[in-house]
């Protein structure tokens, strides 16, 4: 994999918000972070769907693939913040024009059901995207997150991003590649599995003990996935029912797969989290994650 590294983005340049999965409940969130970014210095497109509803969704998968292309196709667009999560973005996948985006790489960051995006256009367009903060709950809060805001900018603007952890095994190479996990376990059945080694960075919401069990048990049994993992590094499990299995699911893991475990990533769903380059070669070290 030949990894493309968007170009950095800099005061001035133009940031789309897309809205590629659920729709928005609350417009005045969307407007509170188009002001925040031009106050920044920033000039602000929100994508054509943005407001539009279908189901839960944010409009039908033709307006958004239509939204989502014309972004990467825009010249003047620097980088793609999607407005939320939720669901939607696996029903684009199978249909996205990754050569297009391979031909525009741009910034693209969004968590939770973006990670599908995200994952799929690295593994097809051989893009760097973001694990990161969104519009609708993380720019357009009414209080917004130094702590998040600080992270973005650190890793957009081409700060060279690392990381605390818990961890104090043995030092581990590859590339950094993860994101919600239950999201990342519906892409099974794709072609979406870095062929070179990587560190799994995951978390989740709102998943019993036993879904965490059975979604990691998924990933371990694709060949792909057990050769290429080789340091597994936890985000936050929030409101999970029992964080007592869940250590012992990891341990097992761990002891099972002879996969060291590292903990304490601020890869979550809370407010303060990093914003993780998703393909970036790094080093697993005591207490932190290097990027190269």
């Amino acid at each position: 994999m030949n990894l493309i590294k968007p170009e950095f983005l800099n005061i001035g340049d133009t940031i789309g918000i897309l809205a590629p999965s659920g729709a928005v409940e609350n417009k005045e969130n969307v407007f509170r972070a188009k002001t925040f970014f031009e106050n920044k210095g920033y000039k602000v497109v929100l994508s054509e769907n943005i407001f539009d509803k279908h189901r839960y969704l944010a409009g039908t998968d033709n307006n958004k693939l239509q939204e989502l292309h014309k972004f990467f196709k825009n010249p003047e667009i620097k980088a793609i913040v999607c407005v939320r999560g939720g669901y939607g973005a696996i029903r684009l996948i199978r249909d996205i024009d990754y050569e297009l985006i391979k031909n525009n790489p741009k910034i693209f960051c969004g968590y939770s059901d973006i990670t599908a995006l995200s994952l799929m256009m690295l593994k097809k367009s051989n893009l760097m995207t973001f694990s990161g903060p969104v519009a609708n709950s993380d720019f357009g809060a009414e209080e917004i997150c130094d702590f998040t805001i600080n992270s973005f900018f650190r890793a957009v603007e081409g700060k060279q991003p690392d990381f605390d952890v818990e961890y104090s095994g043995k030092d581990v190479n590859g590339i950094l590649w993860g994101g919600n996990l239950a999201t990342i376990v519906s892409l099974c059945g794709q072609d979406f599995i870095p062929e070179k080694d990587f560190i799994f960075f995951t978390e989740d919401l709102n998943e019993p003990a036993y879904k965490i069990d059975k979604m990691m048990t998924q990933l371990f049994n694709i060949n792909q996935f057990r050769e290429h993992v080789k340091a597994i590094v936890l985000g936050d499990f929030l409101d999970i029912d029992n964080k007592n299995w869940l250590d012992e699911i990891f341990d097992e893991i761990s002891n099972k797969y002879n996969v060291p475990i590292a903990k304490g990533l601020k890869a979550t769903h809370s407010k303060e989290k990093v914003t993780i380059p998703i393909g970036i070669n790094a080093i697993l070290t005591k207490n932190k994650i290097n990027t190269l």
